[in-house]
């Protein structure tokens, strides 16, 4: 057990430095190692296997709404990123640009694509010519590139892997339903298989994306209060297709501009699991989505019988459709235990001598350490009905860390103090107006993060200005 307290003395506790916290985890659960460009990280086998399976799950929701994966290319020239004024502006502070192609000065600049949608725009421009064209449902999987300042492993890199949805339709109301259509794919994809509770909103007009006419997101809360903007869906409206010439025929004939969404999930998802999850001994990870859901160890490998019993046991528990692993190391099980658990794996199988005289084996849940005897023949029955159990106690803390740190407010001053007091989520009201959004920002540090589709009413008035409050918003800090 010492070398179990040693690995796990080397994460300082989140309480301490939450910051620090979900570095060490970064490091020890091997996600992540820093690369030789400053601010870009290498994500490591198990970082890649967890995205790998974030993306199988996200890509097959995708294709059951009916949409299909295309690639685009790296490279975005100057000329076409300018084509639409506010998305460029948007942007532009945090583009690469590629300026020469081998010893030879390129006669116009190539940016390093930071989102796709003047991509797609030129594409749909030439492929779509009527309404039977339409609707177009494209999503492409890649890496994005985005000069930051300041950077974390998976928050925040300047690149980072995501998918990108594009699509044009034949009507606003098309376009609209697609909108809210994937920003609910990703609000069940978080919940269901991330067992992250989330809030579903509109983007007040200062925090929408860059020429969105509305942006919609999902916004999360981690184990100490700060919000994380997980998933976010945009309605263009017809402004790209303006800027870009995307028209298409109707049915009279009659030339029409194509009205365009776009929505986005990345890696980020990976540091939301961490922090929803991951305690002092390391992560903690929901068993829909983890890259080993069960691990085999056996204790006393050196006795007659064990290691033959543990690997009987693992091949079973493979069949039965449980993504598992066996460790047959030299290494003791006291730090089996501590390598798995700060790795997150959500069912720890134990089986040792007395066990197998018993015809028995000890499962150890990673979120609670809570260990159930059970006889081989019932492994079939009791393995899923845990890992269900497991799944469902994450997704019930993370939403009642949620409820525990959201808070309503009715002034300024109270705003104040809940976040002089509190890290979490606060409600107003709002009167929507820009100034008033500042001002929250200013005097009690917190920006907007939605406006939530289940909007409540909490007062006539705006708590800021006093005016006609026009929506419930919620407010905090952010990562």
């Amino acid at each position: 057990m010492a070398e179990q307290k040693k690995l796990v003395s080397e994460i300082t506790s989140m309480d301490e430095d939450f910051a620090k916290w979900y570095t060490d985890i970064v490091k020890k659960a091997e996600m992540a190692d820093y690369s030789s460009v400053k601010g870009c990280i290498i994500l490591r086998p198990y970082a890649q296997a967890l995205w790998e399976n974030i993306q199988s799950t996200l890509d097959r929701m995708f294709k059951e709404t009916g949409h299909e994966n295309v690639a685009m290319p790296i490279f975005i020239p100057e000329s076409l990123l300018q084509k639409e004024k506010d998305h460029v502006e948007g942007f532009a502070p945090e583009v690469a640009w590629v300026t020469h192609g081998g010893s030879e000065k390129l006669e116009e600049r190539l940016c390093v694509r930071p989102t796709s949608e003047t991509l797609f725009c030129e594409h749909y421009a030439k492929v779509v010519r009527s309404w039977r064209d339409l609707p177009k449902l494209y999503n492409q999987w890649c890496s994005v590139v985005r000069w930051e300042k300041t950077t974390r492993p998976f928050l925040r890199s300047r690149e980072f892997w995501w998918q990108e949805g594009h699509t044009v339709h034949a009507t606003e109301a098309e376009a609209r339903e697609e909108t809210m259509r994937m920003l609910n794919v990703y609000a069940t994809f978080c919940e269901e298989y991330l067992a992250i509770p989330v809030l579903k909103g509109r983007k007040t007009d200062k925090e929408r994306f860059a020429g969105a006419v509305e942006t919609y997101t999902i916004e999360a809360m981690m184990h100490d209060g700060k919000a994380l903007q997980s998933g976010t869906s945009h309605y263009f409206g017809d402004g790209f297709a303006r800027a870009f010439d995307m028209q298409y025929a109707d049915k009279n004939n009659q030339l029409q501009y194509m009205h365009q969404t776009s929505w986005g999930a990345s890696t980020r998802l990976i540091g939301a699991i961490i922090m929803t999850h991951g305690d002092n001994e390391g992560l903690v990870l929901p068993p829909k989505i983890a890259p080993t859901q069960l691990v085999v160890i056996p204790v006393a490998a050196h006795k007659p019988g064990v290691t033959d019993k543990a690997s009987e046991l693992y091949e079973s528990i493979k069949k039965m459709g449980v993504r598992a692993k066996i460790d047959l190391s030299e290494n003791s099980p006291g730090w089996k235990f501590a390598e798995y658990e700060m790795k997150g794996v959500p069912l720890r199988l134990e089986v040792g001598p007395r066990d197998i005289e018993n015809g028995q084996c000890v499962l150890v849940r990673r979120d609670n350490r809570e260990k159930t005897v059970v006889k081989f023949e019932e492994l079939e029955t009791v393995i899923p009905k845990l890992l269900e159990d497991l799944q469902q106690a994450l997704f019930d803390k993370a939403l009642k860390n949620r409820e525990e740190h959201t808070y309503t407010a009715h002034s300024l001053e109270e705003m104040k103090q809940v976040a002089a007091e509190h890290t979490g989520f606060v409600k107003t009201m709002w009167c929507g107006g820009l100034a008033c959004e500042e001002k929250v920002k200013e005097e009690a540090g917190m920006s907007s993060r939605c406006m939530p589709l289940a909007q409540e009413n909490l007062g006539d008035t705006c708590p800021v200005c006093g005016k006609a409050a026009k929506h419930m918003i919620v407010w905090g800090v952010a990562y």
